[in-house]
Parts: C-alpha cells; structure tokens; sequence
C-alpha cells in the first residue's frame, strides 16, 4: 500500500517538473509552423482586419504570462481576451534582430493565444509600412533566448528587420527606455516617422514596469 502510494507521489512529482518545460516546447513548435508558414506565404499575405485590443488588457497578460512561464502548473486565472479573439491566425510579418539572435512571427492583435507562440502587434496602434507607431508586444519568457527574453539586450544604434509580404526592411534603434505600465506616451507617433516600437515586462516575474525599444527605417 504504502509503496504504491511513494510510487504515485514519484509519478506526480515528475509530471509537476517536466509540465513547464512541455508547455515552452509545444509553445515553440507551434512557433516554428507559423515562421513556416509565413516564409511560404509572406509574399500574398494580407493584413486582416484589425481587432480591439487596448494597452490596460496589455498589462493583463504580461502579468498573467509573467507566472505561467514560471510555474509548474497552468495559471488558475480567467483569461481576459474574448473567445471570439482566441484562435491563432497566420503572421502578418516576422521579425527579425540579428544582435539577440532572435526571429519570430509577428500576429496580429495582442491576445494571449498570440503571444504564448510569438510576437503580437497592437491593433490599436499604426499599421505597419504608414505613417505612425506600430507596437509589437511579447512575453519576456525566463528561458534565455524565448520570446522578447534578451529585448534589454539591445542599444541605440542595433538593427532589426521586419518582413512584410515578401519584402523585408531594416530598422534602426533610436531609444530604450524603461517606464510604467500606465506611460502611454510610448505609443505616439510624430508625424512624420514610421516608428516600431517593441514592448516587453520588466522585471520578468512581476512585470511591474516596460521595457521600450523603437526603431526607424534605416537611412
């Protein structure tokens, strides 16, 4: 009796260490097909319609990310994006920062659903290739490497790429900054400028402040 009950207690203890890492491989998987496919169709993509997201549902997810990529078991909280919002659809553009060495599709509409598997853009916000500030959101994953993880790696000057139906650009990094959730000055635009601007949590476990890095077409 008491060696089947150790047994079982082995068995949950085992299932409770590889969950999280289970979880981060599927989640990468899922990744790599939606980088597939987006090579394959980038060059007849086209932009879907936008969904309403705002930056207050924003601060919801990375702190609800924030402890599901740290914990051993899926979080217990409600999940705020609509169920009509949930389902993946294909990237828009992939996004490319050779300095981190990172490369991930970008979706459109900042729901969770997006952002466990890749980078998602701010419908809110500008469109890409206009005028204006186009955000793109990520999780800061505790693994080295996922996600926007190494994103306050990067410095004025490093360059990024974002490609758009078959075409790709090259952005430069003209600020890093650190602010509160509540700044939203982050996300103007001047007029002039089609701006990136790339959002991610910081410290990644309470995820009580942002981690801001925008870029400008190169010259």
């Amino acid at each position: 009796m008491w060696k089947k009950f150790a047994y079982l207690l082995v068995i949950a203890g085992l299932i409770l260490m590889i969950w999280p890492k289970a979880r981060e491989w599927a989640d990468d998987y899922r990744q790599h097909q939606l980088l597939e496919e987006a090579r394959a169709a980038m060059a007849d993509a086209e932009d879907p319609p936008s969904r309403e997201a705002d930056y207050e549902q924003l601060s919801q997810l990375f702190a609800q990310g924030a402890g599901e990529e740290g914990s051993p078991a899926p979080s217990a909280e409600p999940d705020p994006t609509p169920a009509k919002a949930k389902a993946i659809k294909g990237a828009i553009a992939i996004l490319r920062i050779p300095k981190i060495e990172l490369e991930l599709p970008v979706l459109e509409g900042a729901t969770k659903a997006n952002m466990k598997v890749g980078a998602a853009h701010m419908s809110e916000t500008s469109p890409f290739g206009e005028i204006g500030n186009a955000a793109i959101a990520a999780h800061r994953a505790f693994t080295k490497g996922r996600l926007f993880n190494r994103l306050n790696e990067l410095e004025v000057g490093d360059a990024l790429e974002l490609e758009r139906k078959g075409q790709a650009e090259e952005y430069r990094v003209f600020r890093v900054v650190r602010v509160l959730p509540t700044d939203l000055s982050v996300l103007e635009g001047n007029g002039k400028d089609r701006i990136i601007t790339l959002i991610t949590c910081d410290p990644m476990d309470t995820a009580t402040h942002r981690i801001i890095v925008q870029a400008k077409p190169a010259p």
